[in-house]
């Protein structure tokens, strides 16, 4: 109940919208009963079990009162007008008329009920959607190494749908039935209080049997999603990694994972639905079995004049209590899917209610320019256990280049992730201008800094909107100017529409020196006075190379770098060299200095002379 409670706390219209859904809805019951209630005046009629003698109690027009003997007094009084004007044929025209209005009416405020769900309906799932979306994003970069990227995306697109599907479309059946219910058995105790009380003892025997049926869906919706997200998963890696996965002859490898998953999932939607599809045969099937109770004893009272009711009475009352049951198997068959919505909501809730590691100061800096200096004081850090940094320090000042090189694995990347707080280190601080990061705003922190990485990370958009990345309208003068600075122009005014060409999914569409050109780009257009270039030419040919490092020279000019560098010729005009090594900077000088260390920078520099 409480998951269920703050899936429909998403909703801030819903408190305006339920007096509204109400009022509606109340009425649609009340025609939709009288709809059913009107079959007696009908069978009257046509059995001619009604004159003008019969209804002598109705010649004068009732006083209105909200009770049903007003409705009927009302109803048997223009019934006697029309028998005396038109006969019993007009009166079987009345008869038929009011309950083509009735129907009209029931269905044009059932109508109008739907459409206030509607709006609330496709608010909270927005809002549900939205909130886990921003949530999603602002986790720190751990997470997402922690977690399947195709099972994150299944909570916020397949979830969320199951979501909407089971648990916000039951919100009509769970307000509008229970009325609907009351409503039905205030009509059938008005007829036979005693055949009404029959009906009582048995109905209570189905709902305990499919309820609990319902109850073991649960953990088997739980499993289903979980198995989806495995399955989105499969295809996101089959997608971006097609090319690997042809050139290993690794297709069959790939449909057999593919193929087990979805077998899986099969499996369990099977075992849902034998519980799930029960409840509706099972629930008609006990229906069906209180009717023929019915039948049989008050039957049995009709034949042997013992029942209040006359026969038109008794099909009345069977018709009204059949349709009585509709309610009965509707709530029973979302009360199926309320359990498959709250296991999908409970996972989007344990992605929401994920605490990010990077959080902002409460009172945080504003730090709007970069002056004099970056500090790395003692900075220790872990992934798990294994500690991947060990008492790193060194300082950048303002206009200086510090290149981070070092074999693999020595914790360059890991370093320069600490810069814009995509991780905080265990212990050690990182300042800025003398102030802590913890205490700077993420976002000031962030617009400082501009990152070109050895991955070109680009977006199924146009050149422009790439280069302009997070600016709704790009300025096209800035933009050309940062394409000229990154070498970029000459292939941008070649493509099919300029800078409004689209470069497909991860800029598939162009050259890894293409690409790597438009992150130059898009780092030109930011023009932060800090910059990280992490492996920015290790991927490229010597052509490509040597655009992209020319177009990072003018990047560069006049701003303060941090650079990791396996291709060391590239850095040897830095004006700081620290070597990593197992986490621990080992060597730290200008490259003419450290060549005269003999040490292990020297001895890189010989193997790539080699």
């Amino acid at each position: 109940m409480k998951t269920y409670l703050r899936i429909i706390s998403f909703s801030k219209r819903l408190p305006k919208a339920i007096p509204l859904y109400l009022f509606v809805t109340v009425f649609a019951v009340i025609f939709g009963v009288a709809n059913f209630a009107l079959l007696k005046p009908l069978f009257d009629v046509i059995f001619q079990q009604v004159d003008a003698v019969s209804l002598a109690a109705y010649t004068q027009k009732p006083n209105f009162e909200l009770t049903a003997d007003y409705f009927t007094a009302i109803f048997n009084y223009y019934l006697l007008e029309w028998m005396e004007l038109y006969g019993k044929a007009g009166a079987l025209y009345f008869v038929c008329g009011i309950i083509v209005v009735s129907v009209f009416l029931a269905n044009f405020f059932t109508y109008l009920s739907a459409i206030i769900l509607a709006n609330v309906r496709a608010e909270l799932v927005q809002n549900i959607r939205v909130t886990a979306y921003k949530k999603m994003s602002r986790l720190h970069a751990g997470f997402f190494s922690d977690n399947r990227k195709g099972d994150l995306i299944s909570k916020i697109t397949n979830d969320i749908q199951e979501i909407e599907n089971s648990i916000v479309a039951s919100l009509r059946i769970l307000f509008k039935e229970p009325f609907t219910i009351i409503a039905f058995f205030a009509v059938l105790f008005f007829m036979s209080v005693k055949l009404t009380l029959f009906t009582l003892v048995l109905i209570p025997i189905s709902g305990f049997i499919i309820s609990s049926i319902t109850k073991r869906l649960k953990k088997k919706a739980t499993e289903s999603q979980t198995s989806l997200g495995r399955i989105v998963n499969i295809l996101d890696e089959t997608i971006g990694g097609i090319r690997i996965i042809k050139a290993f002859n690794a297709l069959t490898y790939m449909r057999n994972i593919f193929s087990e998953e979805s077998s899986r999932y099969a499996k369990i939607n099977v075992s849902m639905a034998k519980k799930n599809e029960l409840a509706s045969p099972l629930s008609q099937f006990m229906g069906v079995s209180v009717v023929a109770g019915i039948l049989a004893y008050g039957g049995t009272m009709v034949l042997q004049n013992t029942s209040e009711l006359t026969a038109s009475e008794f099909i009345t009352y069977i018709i009204l209590f059949s349709q009585v049951l509709n309610p009965f198997k509707a709530i029973s068959n979302s009360l199926s899917n309320i359990q498959r919505g709250l296991a999908s909501a409970e996972r989007v809730f344990e992605l929401i209610d994920t605490e990010s590691m990077i959080k902002n100061n409460p009172n945080p800096i504003l730090l709007t320019d970069f002056k004099d200096r970056i500090k790395f004081q003692n900075i220790h850090f872990s992934y798990e256990e294994e500690p991947v940094l060990k008492g790193v320090s060194f300082e950048i000042k303002k206009g200086q280049t510090v290149a981070l090189v070092g074999p693999s694995g020595g914790g360059k990347s890991t370093l320069a992730d600490l810069l814009p707080r995509f991780y905080d280190p265990k212990s050690g601080q990182i300042s800025i201008d003398g102030v802590s990061l913890r205490d700077i705003e993420l976002s000031h922190l962030r617009r400082l800094i501009g990152i070109v990485t050895q991955e070109s990370i680009l977006f199924n958009d146009t050149i422009a909107a790439n280069i302009a990345f997070g600016e709704p309208l790009p300025d096209m003068k800035r933009v050309k100017e940062a394409a000229k600075i990154a070498n970029a122009v000459e292939f941008i005014e070649q493509s099919p529409q300029g800078y409004q060409t689209l470069i497909g999914d991860r800029g598939e569409k162009l050259s890894g020196g293409q690409k790597q050109r438009l992150s130059i780009a898009r780092a030109v257009y930011k023009n932060p006075p800090i910059l990280i270039l992490d492996e920015a030419t290790s991927a490229l040919d010597s052509e490509s190379e040597r655009l992209v490092q020319d177009a990072l020279s003018k990047l560069m000019k006049n701003r303060t770098s941090l650079v990791i560098a396996h291709r060391l010729s590239t850095i040897q005009s830095a004006d700081l060299i620290c070597v990593l090594q197992k986490g621990e900077i080992v060597e730290k000088d200008t490259h003419d200095n450290l060549l005269q260390q003999d040490g292990v920078y020297s001895k890189l520099i010989a193997m790539q002379s080699l």
